[in-house]
This record gives structure tokens, C-alpha cells and sequence, in this order.
């Protein structure tokens, strides 16, 4: 076997989150949504990133119950990116919090979370951090946390 990428990543969520959810991956990220196989058990959205749908979004959940408890294994999903001055721009326009850190070898990387709490992490060349975050600052999400 060979694996060639990553198909789709799949975010759960309450049918009332949907809406919030679709918007957010319009808005922050640039997916539209698409076509979806009507078939499939759960209600639900497919967002694609041109011809492909890299986000599927399923009604699995009760609604509260991703947001009060996110704690899967899977920690964040990372897109490479360019343009950081804009997408920095476009988080202030609206309101979106981040954190930010640049490490040398790994990139410039600003984390930010989604409706329904799943972190996504954008990945910049070094050279387009902001003064503001030097060579060697990491996100306070690095920090060990207690189980």
C-alpha cells in the first residue's frame, strides 16, 4: 500500500452548529461547499478547496457536546498557506481569536479555532511573521497541560 495525501478531514458537530461551522471554513479559510452524496446517513456538508472536499462536516453530536468537551486525540489540522499579513488582517476584521508562534525550520504559524472548537493551524514561510512575533516565540498552547 501506498498513501498518496490526506483524503478529508471530518468534523463533528451538532445539527444546529452547521450553519456557524460552514461560514467560518467560507470566511477564515476559503472553502465553498459542494456536492455531498445524498445517501449518507447523517446530515451533513462537504467544503472543498477547489475541486477537492478537504472538510467534511457531520451531524453526529448532541448539541453543547463538542464545544463543553473537545478532547480527542487528534490536536489540529495544518494548512500550508501564504499571505499571512491578509489572513492576519482578515482574523481582526472579524473578530477571531489567535495565537501565533515562529520557529525556525517549522514555519510561522498562526492557530485558530473553530465553531465547534477543532484547532486549525496555518502554516507561513518564516520570512512572513510579523516583527511582532520573533524568531523563537511559541504559541502558549506548547505548554503541557494536566491531565
Amino acid at each position: 500500500m501506498k498513501i498518496d495525501r490526506i483524503h478529508h478531514l471530518n468534523v463533528r458537530c451538532a445539527p444546529d452548529d452547521m450553519a456557524a461551522i460552514e461560514t467560518f471554513y467560507a470566511d477564515v479559510v476559503g472553502l465553498q461547499r459542494g456536492h455531498r452524496p445524498p445517501n449518507l446517513r447523517n446530515q451533513g456538508i462537504w467544503l472543498y478547496l477547489g475541486e477537492h472536499p478537504i472538510i467534511h462536516v457531520t451531524a453526529r453530536c448532541a448539541k453543547g457536546y463538542v464545544q463543553s468537551d473537545h478532547r480527542g486525540s487528534v490536536d489540529h489540522v495544518a494548512f500550508q498557506s501564504r499571505g499571512a499579513a491578509e489572513f492576519l488582517e482578515k482574523l481582526a476584521r472579524m473578530n477571531i481569536a489567535c495565537d501565533q508562534q515562529n520557529v525556525d525550520g517549522a514555519g510561522y504559524q498562526v492557530f485558530v479555532r473553530d465553531p465547534v472548537g477543532t484547532v486549525l493551524e496555518f502554516n507561513f514561510p518564516n520570512s512572513e511573521a510579523p516583527e511582532s512575533v520573533a524568531a523563537g516565540t511559541l504559541a502558549p498552547r506548547q505548554t503541557l497541560t494536566a491531565p
